[in-house]
């Protein structure tokens, strides 16, 4: 019963009784005097009640406002949470500091002296919807001295979709079966590209739709790609895709052998230009690697790479062989690798390219590593219509997070 009918319901009682006692006899003054005081005191003691009532009910409305505005910011700091947890942010920066001696027919080129370039800045966004879903943002950028401008590029940006780790499905721009396979075996892509990277017969990511897994306990590894063709730099649309696979097999933890395939257009057939050939490329790699020390050879064969709109028709082949050791218990790790390729083999089969490094590496702290390296590169012919000769020595460093 609230106070206000409490107060009335005693009021009434009261009256009942002095209306029944006046019925009976005569109250005197005191009486009467002494019932006022009860009544009084009683409805103080009503207007107490309610105030007290009034001041706590107050402090649930106070209270309760509190706790929701409690619980609405506990929800927006978990999901500020959620998202920071679920969601890593990386970064690969390569640069050098290098003199450049760049001849062609034994005359110095514009390529040559002293420069500083950052070869490629990569900034990645990782994002994690569930166990199965997530997404992939990375930026390429880099400034070359040569061309003396800077250049941005989108290259991976794709929703991965990972049903187990025997088949996780990617698409968008991602990174291809071949090359970064054989960059992570080779562990000095901030020195050099890997083989068919640097000879431009083959490239790291591309947009279109991947598939990869692990199977066998791990030990066997697949991935295939439908592609557009042309590169991450250059999404143009072309009339069929592309496609690129390789199946490795790891014997051990330290070991691996390896077979690549590629055919395709290289997206540069259109509704308006045919092709004339598909670019085939098949790639061979078996390498070890344990702490400080790897050991590798990577071989690849080509064919009509750079002829897909021509008549004529040509091959090439190569290898590369790299190996790398550790100096000492403080990381030092002396490195070097030969790489020889017949480029033309149909059109011009004394056209070689022949390139060589040499180095010793110096981790500074962990994600920053330094090397000095000298390198050389020599592509010619027998008859010297091609003549070009680049030795460069310097420092080239690496920097991730």
């Amino acid at each position: 019963m609230r106070p206000t009918h409490l107060a009335a319901a005693v009021a009434l009682a009261i009256a009942s009784t002095s209306f029944n006692a006046a019925a009976q006899s005569a109250p005197s003054a005191q009486d009467i005097a002494e019932l006022k005081a009860q009544i009084a005191a009683l409805q103080a003691q009503v207007e107490a009640l309610q105030a007290q009532a009034d001041a706590q009910s107050d402090v649930n409305i106070t209270q309760a406002k509190a706790i929701e505005d409690a619980e609405a910011t506990k929800g927006k700091v978990d999901k500020l949470a959620k998202l920071v947890n679920d969601t890593s942010i990386s970064g690969r920066l390569y640069y050098d500091l290098t003199n450049i001696d760049d001849r062609n027919h034994g005359v110095k080129t514009n390529k040559s002296g002293f420069a500083f370039d950052i070869k490629r800045f990569y900034l990645g966004v990782d994002h994690k919807f569930n166990d199965q879903w997530s997404m992939n943002l990375t930026t390429d950028f880099q400034y070359s001295s040569a061309i003396a401008s800077t250049e941005v590029y989108l290259k991976k940006a794709y929703v991965q979709y990972k049903l187990s780790d025997a088949f996780v499905l990617r698409a968008g721009s991602a990174d291809l079966p071949w090359v970064p396979f054989a960059e992570s075996w080779y562990g000095m892509r901030y020195v050099e590209n890997t083989l068919i990277d640097r000879l431009k017969f083959g490239t790291s990511a591309d947009w279109g739709l991947h598939a990869s897994g692990k199977v066998a306990g791990g030990a066997m590894e697949y991935a295939v790609a439908a592609l557009n063709g042309n590169g991450y730099k250059n999404p143009s649309r072309s009339k069929g895709l592309d496609f690129e696979g390789r199946l490795s097999y790891a014997p051990t933890s330290s070991t691996v052998l390896a077979v690549g395939f590629y055919n395709g257009t290289l997206g540069k057939e259109t509704q308006l230009t045919p092709s004339l050939h598909n670019a085939e490329r098949v790639n061979f790699l078996a390498a070890y690697a344990a702490g400080t020390t790897r050991l590798g050879v990577e071989y690849f064969q080509a064919k009509n790479w750079n002829n897909v709109l021509t008549v004529a028709t040509d091959k090439a082949s190569g290898w590369s062989a790299w190996g790398s050791i550790g100096l000492g218990g403080d990381g030092i790790n002396l490195f070097g690798r030969y790489d020889r390729t017949d480029l033309s083999k149909t059109l011009d089969p004394t056209l070689r390219d022949t390139y060589y490094n040499l180095g010793v590496e110096f981790p500074i702290t962990k994600g920053v590593k330094l090397a000095t390296v000298y390198k050389h590169t020599d592509q010619k012919n027998a008859a010297l219509t091609k003549d070009l000769k680049t030795d460069e020595f310097g420092v080239w460093g690496e920097f991730r997070f």
